[in-house]
């Protein structure tokens, strides 16, 4: 169901997607891992374009989540949801919230994403149920009952995560069914028999990398990618990817204070390998 209008409230309000319209610039995220409203606030105030709230391999439950989405939309950043799998009722879960879009890891066919697809759409275009009173409230403007039933299909966002062998073998006819394909190099290594080992990435996984990166760009649609750190994504942004992740919270938080640490006992900071 589509309300047919560019304009549309939810449309100016998915901050996520107009970055994608403007076409001037990638978006640049974090991920939050740990739970707490005050942690997404304070990702949403780092200058993220969006914050990735992951309820796959995070410590982020149901409640969790709850909480995060509105802390993070309140504040002008687009909350999106990575769920913990393809079931129908996580998709529901994450766009009732009010996330302004999901990611699904670990796809593997075409047929995993229509079914997503499927599960992510108001009818006709999909089967999701419409009955939350709580997705509006993290749009700003906010859209009424109706305008979100009208206008969600065309104005959330539907990625999956490029990360296994078969995802990556039919990847030219995943890109044109969703949004966003975003590829998990850790995982992706591990599948295609070339994992990241301290850091380092075979040619193989750059290989496959640049196919989807082709792949999307191929079908009209964005290719996202998670990072280690700045440098890694800026190498990323300067090679045509349209959705990055910087780093997480957990990573930030714990080099940051190793870091301190060590300066206060003379040490300097300490060289490290990227790592997840």
């Amino acid at each position: 169901m589509s309300s047919g209008n560019p304009t549309s409230k939810m449309l100016a309000a998915n901050s996520l997607r107009q970055i994608f319209t403007q076409e001037s610039r990638p978006a640049m995220g974090v991920w939050q891992m740990l739970p707490g409203a005050n942690i997404s606030r304070i990702l949403a105030r780092s200058g993220a374009d969006w914050v990735m709230v992951d309820c796959e391999h995070g410590n982020i439950d149901d409640a969790a989540m709850h909480e995060a989405v509105p802390a993070i939309a309140a504040l002008g950043v687009s909350p999106i949801v990575r769920i913990p799998d393809l079931q129908s009722s996580m998709v529901k879960r994450a766009l009732d919230s009010g996330a302004h879009g999901i990611l699904a890891p670990l796809i593997r066919t075409v047929e995993d994403v229509k079914n997503l697809v499927t599960a992510a759409k108001f009818p006709p275009e999909g089967k999701r149920g419409f009955g939350s009173p709580i997705a509006m409230q993290n749009f700003n403007p906010m859209p009424t009952f109706t305008e979100y039933l009208q206008q969600a299909n065309e104005s959330l966002l539907t990625m999956v995560q490029i990360e296994t062998q078969e995802a990556l073998d039919s990847v030219e006819e995943i890109a044109p069914l969703v949004d966003v394909i975003f590829i998990g190099p850790f995982d992706l290594g591990n599948n295609i028999g070339h994992p990241i080992i301290e850091g380092k990435m075979d040619p193989e996984l750059d290989e496959a990398i640049e196919r989807i990166l082709k792949a999307a760009v191929t079908a009209g649609k964005k290719c996202g990618i998670f990072c280690t750190g700045g440098e890694q994504a800026k190498q990323y942004a300067d090679k045509g990817f349209h959705m990055i992740s910087v780093a997480t919270d957990y990573t930030l938080l714990g080099a940051a204070m190793a870091d301190s640490l060590t300066i206060a006992r003379g040490q300097g900071k300490q060289d490290k390998p990227a790592s997840y």
